[in-house]
């Protein structure tokens, strides 16, 4: 992760609420509507062998209920006999059955080593779908959520290796109409005796159009290698770019050729070059050395000093050594001599005396360091504090020595803790970088879905929402919206099985593993007068929390929030809670 610029999110203060009071819990009733399905959920139990923890977040906690952003109220679920099944609400009172809309070719039960069907939505008239068996459909829809242009065609179907579940997709126009899709799998690791045993992978397939309606093909694979489930992955609209969350770093996966490429690099790197000049330093001045060849006399010397500058010109060649200088020098004062040895003698004049430079160009790595052997026995001695033959000799010294025991949460490495990782497309590079430290990642939410999906992360005892700006590298995240205490109260809550929102923030909600559903609305003006009975002042608004309790016994498979409603599904029920009323 060398060259990745180390970034932080930046809350805005506007959003947050310091004297947030706590939510009120509201008897208020919710309307409550309850479909029974004509098959079951194709739900899938883990395996024996699929015993890890990564197996679980992956698969024993998928969400099978598919909310179709890009049209309201639109909600697809795949049945034990392989049909997409969808169920698109305009009025709560006047529910139809979820109708097919599309049904797999292969029979799922064939398949021993099967995972769950997938689903997501590319774009309004793009799907792409994985049956659970390692094969992959792009389906051109129409409009989806009306029955009259609504038709499922598949137009790429390919088997790509292992069992897989679609974890995001985008549509985009490069030279083709282009797909890009992220690709999961938790996948057996012969080569890790000490974990686990498994490994987790993102492959992300680029499928693009061919010229003159030929269909579509695969034009890119590359895969990004890790050690836990990423909490979130999504592709950038463009297909430039990717975007990962997770507990674990990854990294791109190399193929052979590109192996052999990186390896003839690194042959001719480790191929030991004599440093172009060397320099040491007092705390008041600079001396530079630099071996000339034997032809150059004084009058082939040119050489110009400036406050922050510095240029070395031979014989009116590219100049030997140019750049900004690491600080300010008194260029007045700066000289410079030949000697004896045929080596150029450039002494500069430090303005800020007693600083100590860590480099002489800034960016400069052409040049080596000497260090004297007073300046070491000096540095040696400055950090002698640090380092004991016993465990803490003197407590009560000033400076005592570190204790590695000592150091908390924050002090992790950042391979020890979550981070957020934006990767280029081009490169397979690491560009921006955050550790998200002690910000527990609590779900995400597509808010609108031309962008990358929001994620929510937990600050302090809140939840914020945080939107990616894949094309402002200025602003890449932006702070959009506070759920009040959220953070805080959604650890209570031990069973907690899926996280949601509202796309208009307008509350957030959490199931449980069975019947129960916590809904957390935002503070709203009160209509009538309220006082704060200990402090004798008016209360201006509310934050109310509901509770619904379902009728069912079977657990909790999907999970799905949009602004008016909660979709809920179970093994053979889908409920519907009506949260906000349409206006």
């Amino acid at each position: 992760m060398a060259g990745a610029a180390h970034c932080s999110l930046q809350a805005k203060r506007l959003l947050l609420d310091p004297k947030f009071e706590g939510y009120k819990l509201s008897l208020e009733p919710l309307a409550c509507y309850q479909l029974g399905l004509d098959a079951a959920v194709a739900e899938v139990q883990l395996r024996d062998d699929q015993y890890t923890l990564d197996h679980m977040r992956a698969f024993g906690m998928y969400n099978y209920l598919h909310l179709d952003s890009w049209y309201q109220d639109n909600v697809y679920y795949v049945d034990q006999f392989g049909r997409v099944m969808n169920l698109s609400v305009t009025l709560d009172t006047a529910l139809q059955k979820p109708r097919e809309v599309f049904r797999l070719p292969t029979d799922l039960t064939a398949c021993d080593n099967r995972l769950c069907a997938s689903m997501h939505f590319s774009s309004s008239t793009w799907v792409t779908l994985s049956d659970g068996t390692g094969r992959l459909y792009l389906i051109k829809s129409g409009k989806r959520g009306n029955s009259a242009s609504e038709k499922w065609e598949i137009v790429f179907n390919e088997e790509l290796g292992s069992p897989f579940i679609v974890a995001h997709s985008v549509s985009f126009v490069s030279d083709a109409h282009s797909l890009a899709v992220l690709l999961l799998r938790v996948e057996k690791d012969e080569l890790d005796t000490k974990g686990s045993g498994f490994h987790v992978t993102l492959e992300w397939v680029t499928i693009a159009g061919r010229e003159g309606d030929h269909g579509y093909e695969i034009i890119k694979r590359r895969v990004l290698q890790g050690k836990s489930v990423p909490h979130y992955a999504a592709i950038e609209p463009s297909g430039d770019g990717l975007m990962i969350v997770s507990h674990k770093p990854f990294t791109f996966m190399q193929s052979e050729s590109d192996k052999l490429e990186e390896n003839d690099d690194a042959k001719v790197s480790n191929e030991k070059k004599d440093p172009l000049y060397y320099w040491q330093q007092t705390e008041d001045d600079v001396t530079i050395t630099i071996h000339l060849p034997q032809d150059i006399t004084k009058d082939d010397i040119k050489i110009r000093f400036s406050p922050d500058n510095i240029c070395v010109t031979l014989k009116d060649q590219a100049p030997l050594m140019e750049g900004k200088l690491y600080s300010s020098v008194d260029h007045e004062s700066c000289t410079w001599v030949i000697r004896e040895d045929k080596s150029l003698e450039i002494s500069l004049i430090k303005k800020n005396e007693g600083s100590r430079w860590p480099e002489l160009i800034v960016g400069d790595t052409r040049g080596e360091f000497i260090m004297d052997s007073a300046q070491c026995s000096e540095i040696a001695e400055s950090l002698m504090h640090l380092t004991s033959e016993v465990m803490n000799p003197n407590p009560e010294k000033e400076n005592p020595p570190c204790n590695a025991q000592e150091l908390e949460e924050c002090d992790a490495f950042l391979e020890d803790g979550a981070s957020l990782c934006r990767f280029d497309g081009n490169t397979l590079k690491v560009t921006h970088i955050i550790n998200l430290g002690s910000n527990q990642y609590l779900f995400s939410v597509v808010v609108n879905p031309k962008e990358m999906p929001c994620f929510c992360l937990r600050h302090d005892v809140d939840a914020l929402l945080w939107q990616p700006h894949s094309d402002q590298p200025e602003n890449m995240w932006e702070h959009i919206a506070t759920f009040n205490a959220l953070g805080y109260v959604q650890a209570s809550k031990q069973d907690k099985k899926f996280m949601a929102c509202a796309p208009d923030y307008s509350y957030a909600a959490l199931c449980e593993c069975l019947r129960r559903v916590f809904i957390y609305r935002q503070p709203t003006p009160l209509a009538t007068v309220l006082y704060n009975r200990k402090e004798g002042r008016q209360v201006g608004q509310v934050a109310k929390q509901l509770v619904a309790t379902l009728e069912a016994n079977d657990p909790i498979l999907g999970f799905q929030a949009t602004s008016e409603r909660l979709f809920v599904l179970t093994t053979k029920t889908l409920f519907l809670i009506k949260v906000n009323s349409g206006n």
